[in-house]
């Protein structure tokens, strides 16, 4: 038999939490596809926002876990009722850029104009950012600064996390933690890269498989998994089950605290000392 996983020693988390887990959901309706010139319904139509989520909503709630949406600017003024009803229910709303602009090709004059257009479009619909995932993964050196300057208090990028440039504190994702990576077939390149098959033979399983071990790990080792379900992925009753199985297991976690991005990265910020390199986290 292999011996057990170390011990990650005292917890970096709030008592009496041993890690810590934030359930997320990225793209709000059509706002890409619009950009792309590949949306040729009405707009405010998605059935993404209109079917799917209601039904990820329901189950949340089922579960009392509080979400991060981070959805595109464009989209708060096509969707006012739902990004009321997000905050009503206490989930909270962070930002995707404006239309979902893969983000590490923008230039920096696009970034200010970026931020520019979604911080008007956020005030107009009364919702403040305080948190960020870029859109492809990955952010630039100039974003910081921004980041900093608009108050967005933390990042969701691949990466590490701990308390990045500029103070903006880093909340990572992993590409196998994403239901993306193992449902759609442009990351077949990804799966590649990560030493999957290109040819996914039951996505749901897998999926499923890897958040669960994955739960069981981050409660050995003190770290923290964000998880990332896309509401317009949500397209079938076996998608839905996989979904509820692992919104069952998270909330039958008594060890893990279940908590926004938001929160989270309040705590990361108030406790850098737990968070840097040497001490399980890392310096971004």
């Amino acid at each position: 038999m292999s011996p057990p996983p170390p011990s990650p020693g005292p917890s970096r988390w709030p008592p009496p939490y041993k890690a810590a887990l934030s359930f997320t959901m990225d793209n709000l309706g059509e706002a890409q596809d619009v950009l792309n010139g590949k949306w040729p319904h009405p707009i405010g139509t998605h059935p993404a926002v209109t079917s799917q989520l209601p039904r990820m909503l329901a189950l949340l709630d089922k579960y009392q876990i509080k979400a991060t949406y981070f959805a595109e600017s464009w989209s708060l003024a096509v969707y006012p009722d739902t990004i009321r009803a997000l905050q009503d229910a206490g989930h909270e709303v962070a930002w995707h850029g404006y239309q979902h602009e893969v983000w590490k090709n923008l230039s920096p004059e696009a970034e200010q104009e970026n931020f520019d257009k979604s911080w008007e479009a956020a005030r107009k619909a009364g919702v403040t950012y305080e948190g960020f995932r870029p859109p492809g993964g990955s952010i630039n050196d100039g974003t910081w600064g921004l980041l900093r300057e608009h108050g967005v208090g933390y990042v969701s990028p691949l990466g590490e996390l701990g308390v990045g440039k500029e103070g903006v504190v880093v909340l990572p994702f992993e590409w196998r933690g994403v239901d993306a990576f193992w449902y759609m077939d442009k990351f077949r390149g990804i799966r590649k890269d990560h030493g999957e098959r290109e040819e996914i033979e039951n996505p749901e399983k897998e999926l499923k498989g890897w958040l669960l071990g994955k739960i069981r790990e981050i409660k050995q080792t003190g770290g923290y998994l964000s998880v990332l379900f896309h509401p317009f992925l949500q397209t079938s009753e076996g998608r839905f089950a996989v979904l509820e199985e692992v919104l069952g297991e998270i909330a039958a976690e008594e060890d893990i605290w279940v908590a926004t991005c938001r929160e989270v990265a309040g705590w990361v910020r108030e406790h850098p000392d737990l968070f840097e390199a040497g001490a399980g986290g890392a310096i971004v």
